[in-house]
């Protein structure tokens, strides 16, 4: 089970982001505490998170919520993080502290991007010049390291992979490939089965592929080739991997329609049909974030 979130950590995140904002424009990096504040559970584990927040941010006002997986496939009932993260231009969940058991967050303020380990006691800034990607978001492991890796787009189609350091700063970029614009991408997941993360990918017609991740750090054979998982999925609003959501040890897929209802796709560890049939978790009311991760 993940760490409990209580008030001290809520109120914590919510004047995060207004000092990272001061910081930028006075020109600081390092100055703004932490989003989070600590694991109360499982603080003896040694095995890296396998299972995350779901993480969810409000269109209008930008309140950030967590909800965390109950162990059976469902969530709890949500953490409120505060407002304000409509300034943020992208955020990423990342497990890259205590050796894989911390919940970090990347995010991109103005054209800068900054890193939050869960106990640490200041916001890094990792670089500025982040505003030429469209799409910022965690892919896992992919380039064969110990740490999690983060992908970005830029806005010609190109997909590139920054592969993580133990302190959340990031190797020089690689490129995993072209022709990249136009489609929804997430990541955060083996979906095929093999052991290595993977990326989806949705294009405007629906279709959702995946592309399996081949374990290592090659420009332009990052992943394999593109396998078509079925169609229709233009239907939903939003999609998320938080893991193994259900605890059975294979990645799932989450998704909002534009309804508003939440959906479990849960993973089969089958290359050739990576998710089962869905199942509702949530009822109503998820139109209206924006951003699921």
């Amino acid at each position: 089970m993940l760490h409990t979130m209580n008030r001290s950590v809520r109120r914590a995140v919510i004047g995060a982001i207004g000092l990272v904002l001061a910081a930028v424009a006075l020109g600081v990096s390092g100055a703004a505490p932490p989003l989070w504040t600590g694991r109360t559970e499982n603080a003896a584990a040694t095995e890296p998170l396998k299972t995350f927040p779901l993480f969810a941010r409000y269109a209008t006002g930008g309140k950030l919520r967590a909800y965390e997986p109950n162990g059976t496939g469902g969530l709890k009932a949500a953490f409120d993080l505060g407002a304000g993260f409509g300034d943020a231009t992208a955020i990423a969940a990342a497990n890259i502290s205590e050796g894989g058991r911390g919940n970090d967050l990347y995010h991109r303020m103005n054209n800068n991007l900054f890193y939050t380990a869960e106990h640490s006691n200041d916001t890094k800034l990792i670089g500025g010049g982040w505003d030429i990607y469209d799409r910022i978001f965690t892919v896992g492991n992919m380039g064969g390291t110990a740490d999690v890796d983060l992908a970005a787009r830029d806005a010609s189609g190109n997909l590139w992979l920054y592969q993580g350091k133990p302190d959340g700063t990031l190797a020089a970029r690689i490129r995993i490939g072209t022709g990249w614009g136009g489609l929804t991408l997430l990541g955060r997941g083996d979906f095929t089965g093999d052991g290595k993360a993977d990326i989806l990918a949705r294009s405007t017609d629906g279709t959702l592929a995946v592309y399996p991740g081949t374990g290592t750090a090659t420009a332009d054979a990052v992943v394999g080739a593109r396998r078509v998982i079925g169609t229709g999925w233009q239907a939903y609003k939003t999609l998320a991997s938080a893991g193994d959501t259900d605890g059975d040890g294979k990645a799932d897929l989450i998704a909002a329609d534009t309804a508003g209802a939440l959906w479990l796709f849960k993973g089969t560890g089958n290359a050739a049909a990576p998710f089962a049939p869905r199942v509702q978790i949530g009822t109503s009311g998820w139109a209206a974030f924006d951003v699921l991760f």
